[in-house]
C-alpha cells in the first residue's frame, strides 16, 4: 500500500484505533521521550503518539511503527512474512529455466510490474518544497533531546541521501544527527556504512559532499533507509516494491545533485566538507540500552530547509528494549530471510533476533541439517553476509525444534550441546556501538552449535552427564561471598544453565570463579554459567540476558572447562562467560565503559504529575525506576 504522505498514514492509524492524539503541552526536551518510553514498553507496544502541542509549529509523531500491527500497516501487509514470500516467489520466477518462448513471455507482466516500482525523477517542485525557510533554522523544528546525558538534541529518524561522486549511485541510510547550531549538525555515519565510503571518495577528490535529509513521507521510506541492502541496490527500489508504487523524486533546491521524495514532510539540504575538522559528537542514548560513546564525526552544514504546509515531524527514541526499533528490526528479520535463503544459506528454515539481543548481539538460525559441520558452514556464511558481520552470538539449531518457543529451543540446544566442542569462538568486525570490544569495531564472536550431532562431530573423550534439577544456592553463596544471587530456575526446566550475579574484586576473578565452581560435584553436568554484575536482578531473565549480551566479548570473556569425570581420560565440558562490567584495574580494559540509559528524577516527576491530562490510558510508572540502582554513577560514561 502506498501512503500519499505521512498525514495519510496518521489517519490510517487513527481509523484503526492505533493512534492517540496528545493535546496537552509536552516538552520535546526529555518529556516526550519519557512518555514514549512508558507507552512503548506497555503490552504489544502501546499506541502511536501524536504530540500536537510541543511549543513548535509542527506536531511530533512517535512510536508509529512500535508494534507488530503498526509495522505491518506501515508496509501495507497483513503479515511481515508476506513480503518474504513475495520476494522468494520473485526469485524463483526469475531463476527458473526458460525453455520456450511462452516461458519467456510469461515473465513480461511481472517484469513490467517490477519496472513500475523503479524510482523516477520528476520535474518541478514537490509537496516537500511548498514552504522554503528563507534562512534555514533547525531550532524551528521540534528536535528532541531524549535522555539526560545525551550530548544535545538529536534528529533520530533522518533519511539521509548521498551519492557516489564517481558512479552517481544513490545511497539512502539512517544516521543520527546531533544539532549543534541552527544550521549545523553532526553526521554520525560509521566507517562500515555506504555514506561513509561516499565521504571518503569526496575526500580523495577534495570536493564538498552534497547531502539531503528527509523526514516523513511514506513510512516505507523510513523503513527502507534502515534495511541491510547491498551497496548497489537503491533503497527506493525496495520502497517501490513494498508500496507497489514508484517513488517520485524531485531535485533539491540548493543541492540539485541530490533527489528526494516529493511527498516528504521535511527536507534538510546541505553539505559535508571533507577538508573540515571533525566535531566531537555524543554521547547518545542508543538502541543497545547504553549511551554510545562520544567520538569525532563530520559536520553537516544546512543550506536550505523546506517542508509541506501540513508537515508532521516524525521521531523515535531508542534505549533499553523493547522500543519502537525492535519492531523495525523484526520487519528486517522476516523480510530478509528469503534473500539469505536464496543467495547465501539455502539450508536456512527460519531466523529470529530476540529483543534482548538488540539486533546484532544475538541471532538464532534454524537450518535443515544434512551433514556434519553444516552449522559451521552456516556460521561462516552468515558472518560474511552484509550487516550480519556485526553479529556477536549466533545460535544454530536444526529442524528438531521451533526457534520461536524459546523454552523448547533452549531445551533442545542444551541437550545437543557439548560446551567444550560445540562452541566456536572467533573475531571480526563489530558494530562500533558495541562497548564490550577491547578495540572499537573489532571484537569476539561466538557460534553455539545446538544441532543434533553426527558421529563425526562427537568427541569420545567427553561424557554427557545429566545436570541437577536444582542447587543449594545459599550454600554456594556462603562459600563464595562474591556471589550475590543465583538463578537456577532453568535447571528445573531441563536447561543446563545458571545465571550468577557476582561482585568482582580482583583481576581474573570470573575466570577463577568459573574454575572453582566447576570443581564442585554439584556443578557436574551444568553446561553453562552466565555471570552478570552484582547489581543485576538475575531472576528477571530478559533483563539479565540483555545486560549479559551487551557486556560480553565472547572470545575474551569465555572460559571453557574440562572437568574431570572420575573416569580415566574422560571429561565433562562446561563454560563460564563473563557478562559483567569491564574495568582497567580488574580486566585490563582500556576503553571507557558507558552507562545504561535512565530518565532523570525531575523528568519522571513531571510526567507523573501530568499523566492524567495526557489521556493515554491508565498510569504507567517510569521504566527507568527498575534500573536506577544499576547505574554506575551520575556520568554517562565511566572512566575506569
Amino acid at each position: 500500500m502506498a501512503y500519499k504522505n505521512l498525514r495519510h498514514f496518521i489517519d490510517t492509524l487513527e481509523q484503526a484505533g492505533e493512534l492517540v492524539r496528545i493535546k496537552s503541552y509536552v516538552n520535546p526536551e526529555l518529556e516526550i521521550a519519557e512518555v514514549t518510553d512508558r507507552i512503548s514498553k506497555s503490552p504489544d507496544g502501546g499506541k502511536a503518539l501524536l504530540f500536537e502541542n510541543t511549543g513548535y509549529d509542527f506536531p511530533v509523531l512517535i512510536n508509529s511503527m512500535g508494534s507488530y500491527k503498526r509495522m505491518c500497516m506501515a508496509l501495507g501487509v497483513q503479515e511481515l512474512d508476506d513480503v518474504a514470500k513475495e520476494i522468494e516467489a520473485l526469485f524463483k520466477m526469475l531463476s527458473k529455466p526458460k525453455e520456450s518462448i511462452l516461458d519467456k513471455l510469461a515473465l513480461l507482466p511481472k517484469l513490467g510490474q517490477f519496472a513500475s516500482w523503479m524510482p523516477k525523477v520528476v520535474s518541478g517542485k514537490g509537496a516537500c518544497q511548498e514552504v522554503v525557510m528563507t534562512t534555514p533554522d533547525l531550532s524551528k523544528l521540534p528536535v528532541m533531546k531524549c535522555w539526560p546525558k545525551d550530548g544535545g538534541p538529536f534528529i533520530t529518524l533522518p533519511v539521509i541521501h548521498t551519492k557516489d561522486p564517481n558512479t552517481g549511485s544513490r545511497n539512502v541510510g539512517m544516521y543520527r544527527m546531533q544539532v549543534f547550531e541552527k544550521d549545523m549538525t553532526g553526521m554520525h555515519w560509521h566507517k562500515h556504512k555506504v555514506s561513509a565510503k561516499h565521504f571518503m571518495e569526496y575526500k580523495k577528490l577534495n570536493k564538498r559532499m552534497p547531502v539531503a535529509v528527509i523526514l516523513g513521507g511514506d513510512p516505507a521510506y523510513t523503513y527502507s533507509a534502515t534495511a541491510p541492502l547491498p551497496e548497489n541496490v537503491d533503497e527506493y527500489m525496495l520502497a517501490g516494491f513494498l508500496r507497489k508504487k514508484k517513488v517520485e523524486l524531485v531535485r533539491c533546491i540548493t543541492q540539485p545533485e541530490i533527489e528526494v521524495p516529493a511527498d516528504a514532510d521535511f527536507v534538510i539540504e546541505g553539505y559535508v566538507d571533507p577538508s573540515e575538522e571533525l566535531i566531537w559528537e555524543g554521547p547518545f542514548g542508543d538502541h543497545t540500552g547504553y549511551y554510545s560513546l562520544a567520538d569525532w564525526y563530520p559536520r553537516f552544514h544546512v543550506t536550505a530547509i523546506t517542508h509541506r504546509k501540513d508537515a508532521v515531524y516524525p521521531s523515535t527514541i531508542v534505549g533499553i528494549p523493547p522500543q519502537e526499533d525492535a519492531w523495525i528490526g523484526k520487519a528486517t528479520e522476516r523480510i530478509f530471510l528469503a534473500p539469505i535463503k536464496m543467495t547465501l544459506v539455502p539450508e536456512i528454515i527460519d531466523m529470529d533476533m530476540p529483543v534482548e539481543g538488540v539486533f546484532h548481539n544475538l541471532v538464532i538460525s534454524q537450518i535443515h541439517k544434512d551433514y556434519p559441520g553444516q552449522a559451521q558452514k552456516v556460521m561462516n556464511a552468515m558472518w560474511g553476509a552484509g550487516q550480519m558481520m556485526f553479529n556477536k552470538i549466533l545460535v544454530v539449531a536444526d529442524q528438531g525444534e521451533t526457534i520461536t518457543d524459546y523454552k523448547k529451543l533452549a531445551q533442545y540446544v542444551f541437550r545437543n550441546l557439548n560446551p567444550a566442542t560445540d562452541i566456536y569462538l572467533s573475531q571480526g568486525p563489530m558494530d562500533v556501538l558495541d562497548h564490550s570490544c577491547s578495540k572499537m569495531g573489532f571484537g569476539g564472536k561466538m557460534c553455539i552449535d545446538g544441532t543434533r550431532k553426527y558421529e563425526e562431530e562427537t568427541d569420545s573423550a567427553y561424557l554427557q552427564v545429566s545436570a541437577p534439577k536444582t542447587i543449594d544456592a545459599a550454600a554456594i553463596m556462603q562459600q563464595f561471598p562474591e556471589i550475590k544471587a543465583i538463578n537456577s530456575q532453568l535447571l528445573a526446566m531441563d536447561i543446563s544453565c545458571l545465571l550468577v550475579a557476582v561482585e568482582k574484586t580482583r583481576p581474573f576473578h570470573v575466570k577463577e570463579l568459573t574454575e572453582q565452581l566447576y570443581t564442585l560435584p554439584a556443578f557436574a553436568g551444568i553446561k553453562m554459567i552466565l555471570f552478570v554484575e552484582h547489581t543485576v536482578d538475575v531472576m528477571d531473565l530478559p533483563s539479565a540476558l540483555w545486560r549479559f549480551c551487551n557486556n560480553l566479548d565472547p572470545k575474551r570473556d569465555s572460559f571453557i572447562i574440562n572437568q574431570p569425570s572420575g573416569q580415566p581420560g574422560k571429561y565433562i565440558g562446561g563454560i563460564g562467560m563473563d557478562g559483567t562490567l569491564k574495568t582497567k584495574v580488574l580486566d585490563g580494559f582500556e576503553r571507557d565503559w558507558p552507562n545504561i540509559i535512565v530518565a532523570d528524577d525531575a523528568t519522571i516527576a513531571k510526567i507523573d504529575a501530568k499523566w492524567n491530562e495526557l489521556n493515554v490510558g491508565p498510569f504507567i510508572a517510569s521504566p527507568s525506576l527498575k534500573y536506577k540502582h544499576q547505574i554506575y554513577g551520575e556520568d554517562a560514561v565511566v572512566e575506569l
